[in-house]
C-alpha cells in the first residue's frame, strides 16, 4: 500500500512540473509584440527542427552539440530566427558550460524575461526583434560585466567580419 501511494505522489508530481511549464507563458507565446512576428506555421518552413525548438519552443541543445563553440573568428552572432545581430566575437569566451558564453550582447539586441521553469528562478534571454528563445544569462562571468550570456548555438548564426584591405 505505501508503494502504490509513493508512486501515485510521483506520478502526479511529475503531471504537475508538465503542467507547469506548459502554462508558463514564453516570449514567442506572451503577449508582447515583436517587430517580426510570424505564424507558428511561417516559423516551422523557415527554421530547422532544432531551430524551431530552441527559438520558438524554448528547447535546448545538448552540450558541446554546438558547432558555434569553437568558432574563434572575428564576426558577430546573430538571431538564427530574423538575422539581428546579437553579440560581437570580442565577447565570447570560453565559459566550460558547453555553450557558446558571452559577457555582453550588442546594443538593443536582446530581451529579458524571468524564467521560472521547475521551480528556479532564472533570466531567460530572447531576441528583442522576432522574440527567439537564445538561452540564459547569469551573473557567474568574467569581467568587465560579470555575467555569463549563455546561449543555444543552434539559436544563433555566425557572420565573420569582412577581411580588412591591406
Amino acid at each position: 500500500m505505501i508503494d502504490r501511494r509513493i508512486l501515485l505522489a510521483s506520478v502526479a508530481g511529475l503531471f504537475g512540473l508538465a503542467a507547469f511549464r506548459w502554462l508558463r507563458a514564453s516570449p514567442a507565446q506572451a503577449a508582447e509584440k515583436f517587430e517580426i512576428e510570424k505564424t507558428d506555421a511561417e516559423w516551422r518552413a523557415q527554421l530547422t527542427p532544432q531551430q524551431y525548438e530552441i527559438l520558438r519552443q524554448e528547447g535546448t541543445e545538448r552540450p558541446g552539440s554546438s558547432p558555434l563553440l569553437k568558432e574563434h573568428r572575428k564576426g558577430t552572432f546573430a538571431c538564427a530566427g530574423c538575422d539581428l545581430p546579437l553579440f560581437s566575437s570580442e565577447t565570447k569566451y570560453e565559459s566550460g558550460t558547453g555553450w557558446p558564453s558571452f559577457w555582453k550582447p550588442l546594443d538593443n539586441a536582446i530581451g529579458t524575461t524571468s524564467d521560472r521553469t521547475f521551480g528556479m528562478l532564472r533570466t531567460e534571454v530572447h531576441c528583442r526583434r522576432c522574440g527567439g528563445h537564445l538561452g540564459h544569462v547569469f551573473d557567474d562571468g568574467p569581467k568587465p560585466t560579470g555575467l555569463r550570456y549563455c546561449m543555444d548555438g543552434f539559436a544563433l548564426v555566425f557572420h565573420p567580419a569582412a577581411p580588412s584591405a591591406t
